[in-house]
């Protein structure tokens, strides 16, 4: 897409943003089929749970990152609800800490999953590229990167039926990140896409924004390849959390083994 030399209208832009996620949004990847539809180990549930913690406590620095570079008060106003979403507007709120309700769930003490000490390094890697192209690309681009909120509703959906049909050992309350994401998943991606379509007015302004929003996915792509060749086909790093040898995670029978 980055070589392309026509101008899309505005509905052209948008149809084309769209079909970057239905073609490569990670709701295709095996690892999501695997954990939706209950035929993910609890070892693989946990994985999951501990390696996305990295994303989620990462985000709202990238947004600040961002945040940092716009001039206009009003945008600024807009994208300061990313920070109060993950951070909360208090001690205990917010969807970092929702996040540690569920790894909580799983079996990891808290110090442990915020040290990210067990972090697959291909999730680590992915995860700070997301944070740099957010720091060093254009403001467009940043914003173009954020649009994969436009698929996340479905995957959430996916996920938690999923997951609560096929998991004992999980429930809404510990799945209760999901319950806002949504909505507000929505509100950034209605934003961000406003945005991207006002901004990206000439072709190659168009091509830099469908290429951020390709990288974006490709960042969320390459976490659930590292999942899988550490804890589906079983090639564990040195130095990651090892459910075969580390206390962390350890928990009693209930649910899938």
């Amino acid at each position: 897409m980055t070589g392309q030399q026509v101008l899309l209208t505005p509905d052209e832009l948008e149809a084309a943003l769209h079909a970057v996620g239905a073609a490569r949004y990670h709701n295709l990847h095996p690892f999501h089929a695997r954990l939706h539809s209950g035929k993910a180990r609890r070892s693989e549930v946990q994985a999951w749970a501990l390696n996305r913690y990295c994303y989620q406590s990462m985000i709202p620095i990238k947004d600040a990152t961002v945040l940092a570079r716009m001039d206009d008060a009003a945008v600024r106003r807009e994208w300061r609800h990313r920070l109060e979403d993950h951070d909360g507007l208090a001690p205990g709120d917010g969807g970092i800490e929702r996040w540690l309700k569920l790894t909580d769930s799983l079996g990891f003490s808290r110090s442990y999953v915020m040290s990210t000490a067990g972090i697959l390094p291909g999730t680590r890697f992915a995860v700070e590229a997301y944070v740099h192209f957010c720091a060093e690309k254009t403001l467009l681009e940043a914003v173009a990167s954020s649009l994969t909120e436009l698929f996340s509703p479905k995957i959430i959906s996916e996920r938690v039926s999923g997951m609560l049909a096929h998991y004992d050992y999980v429930s809404r309350d510990t799945l209760a990140y999901f319950s806002a994401r949504p909505t507000q998943a929505r509100r950034d991606s209605d934003f961000a896409l406003a945005y991207v379509k006002a901004h990206a007015t000439t072709p190659g302004t168009q091509a830099l924004a469908i290429r951020a929003l390709e990288f974006k996915c490709d960042v969320l792509w390459a976490q659930l390849d590292a999942l899988w060749g550490a804890y589906v086909d079983g090639h564990v790093p040195p130095g990651v959390w090892d459910p075969a040898s580390s206390p962390e995670g350890a928990m009693g029978s209930r649910g899938a083994s």
